[in-house]
């Protein structure tokens, strides 16, 4: 029996409010280190404010975050130098490009570099140039993004997440704003970053990305978890009601 790999993103027991709305309530997960972890629901189920807790872009009201050994408490103050040792570990790509209109497709990617790991000039152009190829946009480098499709940008921001030289990488919805073609370049990108064994957290409403590359398939629906496990049982013995219902109207389209 082989040896489970390290827990490489720990929540524990989050809790997030606006308002009277409870938007995470008491949310707990692991994702082990190299594994793929897909995050499905309905709408409004509180993914993305789960995501976005995960690296402290959202402050939870309560509970604890560990990532890759950085642990965060609800209750303390975070300050500055936790916020910054959280974030260098894990990347985040969103729904929209979030691109620098004004500037190269290049230096987009060398920017943050030579910013927060202080390469030089030239460090931080070979690395961007290394991520464009593997991305399949070294011919970009010097476009500008308004030239660039939108499959093009998405892939772009992950060379620009991956410059970081992140151990994790969060996903929120990365095709949601694509048409399928477009979806599918930005799909074999992170196909490939899972077969390279990086540790990822995908919210997405690509149902056949979740069952075929992911470990692991967790269930939200009203700022809760209520199922989680294997895709194939997920998928195809889903033991909560909730669940079944999603699935039947996501996998009917």
């Amino acid at each position: 029996m082989s040896t489970p790999r390290p827990v490489a993103i720990r929540v524990t027991d989050l809790k997030k409010s606006y308002g009277a709305l409870t938007v995470l309530d008491d949310v707990s997960l692991e994702v082990r280190e190299g594994e793929v972890t897909a995050i499905i629901g309905p709408s409004g189920a509180g993914k993305s404010t789960l995501l976005r807790s995960i690296n402290l872009l959202e402050e939870p009201d309560s509970g604890e975050i560990e990532v890759l050994g950085s642990v965060v408490r609800a209750a303390d103050r975070i300050g500055p130098k936790s916020l910054n040792e959280l974030r260098r570990k894990v990347g985040m790509v969103f729904q929209s490009f979030n691109l620098f209109p004004h500037l190269t497709v290049l230096r987009n990617v060398t920017l943050a570099q030579e910013l927060v790991l202080g390469r030089d000039k030239k460090q931080a152009d070979d690395r961007a140039r290394e991520l464009l190829k593997r991305v399949g946009l070294e011919d970009k480098a010097d476009q500008y993004p308004s030239r660039c499709s939108g499959g093009q940008q998405q892939r772009i921001a992950i060379a620009r997440a991956l410059a970081l030289d992140p151990r994790a990488m969060l996903f929120d919805e990365p095709t949601s704003a694509l048409d399928p073609e477009l979806a599918n370049e930005v799909l074999l990108v992170m196909r490939k970053l899972a077969d390279e064994g990086m540790t990822m957290v995908v919210v997405t409403h690509e149902m056949r990305f979740a069952r075929e590359v992911s470990e692991t398939v967790v269930v939200m629906a009203d700022g809760r978890i209520i199922e989680q496990g294997k895709p194939s049982q997920v998928f195809t013995e889903p033991t909560h009601e909730r669940t079944r219902k999603f699935l039947s109207v996501v996998l009917d389209r």
